[in-house]
């Protein structure tokens, strides 16, 4: 009896090694053969080896094998709900994860920690919240390191809620909790508090944590102080911490945020010669600094082929690359493919990536093409940041209808949803929806974040509700504890000189807590011209220039107002000045997309195959919406010369690119059809003007998108109400 007892007891814990192996190589084959010994009661039932059966499936993303082999545990323990429990949550199946959390006759820390990281995934800090709530009320739970790094990770919008976080981790004594400190540096530097996160990284100064000081390097570069990045990274050098591909890539992101280019190179060079060169993850960074910083794809190409076993996220950068030049875009769908054709399956990242690609190029076919790919495909993790990306894509295509049906039946949503819907009904002129949709928000258990305000800011800017953006934004600051970045300043301040109130919007660039740079600039000089105030005008023209004096547009636009006040001397000087810069006023062009093919127009264009049929179309267009009440406004010609006639200004505005590119729509799509245009710089108001009134004419809508925002004319009218 003994003798067979020591038996069965040596089998089962061979056995076991035997199953662990196969968990450890994720060794399917010799599982299944281990799992029917098991049934057939060769090795006696054990809660312990069912568990270990979880766990491997779980790995292997077999969860339908996982629920079985928990179903055949004749009395599970806590850890036999927690194994499963992780499956679903791995497998993206958060309702049935949180139907089995319900149902567990018995819960520990790990539960709770599984399902706040299950909140984490899906950006709910609301639901995270609630579950620590139970943890504190439940006897016999207490929290941990764990619960409080993923509480951390997932309130990461909400500077208020962190803090306090960080006390109570404080008052328990988890703040020496390695992940914890870690979360806590991440996400005071995500939401702008620095000095929070440094505080917080001193106190990991004594302690050799290469995570800590990695993530000190990565907060630096996203706020913009990739010089103190550098510098964390030579003390680290200086201090003889092992130096790994991971602070490698840290550093890469440091140049990347300074637009540094000169030295990214040379980093490149020292990486080279310390063995880096072929490394996939500092491959990666080096290939998405290329991306961002320099200005030709060739370069990315080339440090994509130099790695010899690129990974998916390799593939993901390579992918993005691409998705950022307005080019290359067809080449991230090709780069998808090869990617697929070597074996690696696309992830959320990969889509993400090639949406973007297609929502930059504003091609709707591609887009509904890589759309029926996502359908078709599984995806891992991470499902709503595809979701996410495809409700942009469509937006930005200019189909804000199927946008907002997607939104709609999106199974899970995150605060980063609500964003990208808010945003597309702003740059589409639907202020009142924008606003509702964030109200509804507040009503939710996500918490706004910067990316919130600013949306909700441009869409009051867009729509002229001046109040209700001074409220969002006191709202942000004193409700939310959210400190307002450049970005939120200039809409303020476009809001205002929309308004008329320009020596306010003056006053607040002047006033700002740091420099508004060209942006808040550029949105003062765009008010002037609306509103005609030279004196305004030329001081605003003048510190765009001083900030950017190879950017064309602060010329440009002094040159218009100067030419619409008939002062031609200030006109030819601003132009000599142009001239002895070497800056060149970027040309205006116009694209369409019809039967899946891209036509490109510029003004006056005759490279057109169809262009004599076109201008035959538009001269008749012309005179029909003459007839209905149309008077070109001429101020909006770009002149050659002083003294040209009234005729041949309106034969200037006759052909600019926007007006070919309806035209050739309309000409050669059905009669029920929108048509969609994109251009390249802001639409002219005498080309908004015509196209209103050839909506009317031609009883199509027709949709324009220019440099800052969408324009749907339908009947006679526009989305922006004329407010733009």
């Amino acid at each position: 009896m003994n003798q067979s007892y020591q038996l069965i007891s040596h089998s089962q814990s061979h056995f076991l090694v035997l199953l662990r192996s196969c968990i450890a190589t994720r060794d399917l084959i010799t599982a299944k053969t281990l799992q029917t010994l098991y049934i057939k009661s060769i090795i006696p039932d054990s809660t312990y080896l069912g568990n270990h059966f979880i766990i491997l499936y779980s790995k292997c993303r077999r969860l339908a094998a996982a629920r079985a082999a928990f179903d055949c545990i004749p009395s599970p323990n806590v850890f036999s709900y927690n194994a499963i429990l992780s499956a679903y949550v791995k497998e993206l199946r958060y309702l049935d994860a949180r139907k089995l959390f319900d149902e567990m006759p018995e819960r520990d820390i790990v539960s709770y920690n599984i399902m706040i990281a299950e909140c984490a995934e899906r950006g709910d800090a609301g639901a995270a919240m609630r579950l620590f709530g139970r943890v504190r009320e439940e006897v016999g739970v207490e929290a941990d390191g764990f619960t409080f790094s993923g509480l951390i990770t997932t309130c990461c919008g909400s500077v208020d809620v962190i803090r306090g976080l960080h006390c109570l981790a404080v008052v328990g004594g988890f703040d020496c909790y390695g992940p914890v400190r870690n979360s806590l540096v991440t996400c005071y530097g995500r939401s702008g508090w620095l000095e929070e996160a440094e505080r917080v990284f001193e106190a990991t100064k004594g302690v050799d944590d290469k995570v800590a000081w990695n993530a000190m390097v990565v907060v630096y570069g996203q706020n913009k102080e990739g010089s103190r990045a550098l510098e964390l990274f030579r003390e680290m050098v200086k201090q003889g911490m092992d130096i790994d591909m991971y602070t490698l890539a840290s550093v890469l992101t440091a140049f990347t945020s300074l637009e540094n280019m000169t030295g990214g190179v040379q980093f490149h060079g020292q990486l080279i010669k310390m063995g880096f060169r072929h490394n996939a993850h500092v491959g990666s960074s080096l290939i998405d600094l290329y991306a961002k910083c320099g200005d030709r794809i060739t370069n990315c190409k080339r440090l994509f082929e130099e790695i010899p076993e690129p990974d998916l996220v390799v593939w993901n950068t390579m992918i993005f690359a691409y998705s950022q030049y307005e080019d290359s875009w067809e080449d991230a769908v090709t780069c998808l493919r090869e990617m697929q054709r070597r074996g690696h399956w696309p992830d959320d990242c990969s889509f993400v990536c090639v949406i973007s690609g297609c929502s930059n190029s504003s091609s709707p076919s591609q887009g509904k093409q890589i759309h029926s790919l996502v359908v078709k495909s599984y995806i891992p993790s991470n499902k709503v940041s595809v979701d996410n990306a495809l409700v942009s894509m469509y937006a930005k295509c200019g189909n804000l209808q199927d946008a907002g049906k997607l939104f709609e039946r999106m199974p899970e949503r995150n605060t980063v949803s609500v964003n990208t819907m808010i945003a597309g009904y702003a740059q589409h002129g639907f202020g009142e929806e924008a606003l509702n949709l964030f109200e509804r928000m507040l009503r939710t258990s996500l918490i706004p974040n910067n990316v919130s305000f600013l949306a909700v800011l441009t869409a009051c800017s867009h729509t002229g509700k001046f109040k209700e953006g001074e409220r969002y934004f006191s709202m942000m600051t004193e409700e939310f504890k959210i400190k307002p970045e450049v970005e939120h300043y200039s809409s303020i301040i476009d809001m205002l000189g929309r308004a008329g109130k320009l020596r306010e919007a003056e006053h607040l660039i002047e006033t700002m807590p740091f420099d508004p740079g060209s942006i808040g600039w550029a949105a003062l000089l765009g008010a002037c011209r609306k509103h005609g105030n030279i004196e305004l005008a030329v001081k605003a023209a003048n510190r765009c220039i001083e900030i950017e004096p190879s950017n064309a547009a602060p010329y440009v636009i002094l040159s218009n107002i100067y030419t619409n006040a008939g002062r031609w001397e200030e006109v030819s000087a601003v132009r000599r000045l142009m001239k002895e810069k070497g800056v060149s006023k970027k040309p205006g062009c116009s694209w369409i997309e019809v039967n899946k093919k891209i036509h490109v127009f510029v003004a006056d264009d005759v490279s057109h195959p169809m262009i004599k049929e076109i201008s035959e179309y538009l001269d008749e267009m012309l005179r029909k919406i003459k007839r209905i009440g149309y008077v070109p406004d001429t101020r909006w010609a770009l002149l050659k010369e002083e003294g040209m006639r009234e005729a041949e200004k309106e034969s200037i505005l006759a052909h600019h690119s926007e007006k070919l590119a309806v035209a050739f729509g309309l000409l050669c799509t059905g009669k029920h059809e929108t048509i969609l245009v994109m251009k390249n710089l802001r639409i002219c108001g005498d080309c908004h003007n015509a196209i209103k009134f050839v909506s009317t004419v031609s009883g199509r809508e027709i949709t324009i998108r220019d440099t800052h925002r969408f324009h749907s004319f339908k009947d006679g009218k526009c989305s922006c109400g004329d407010y733009w």
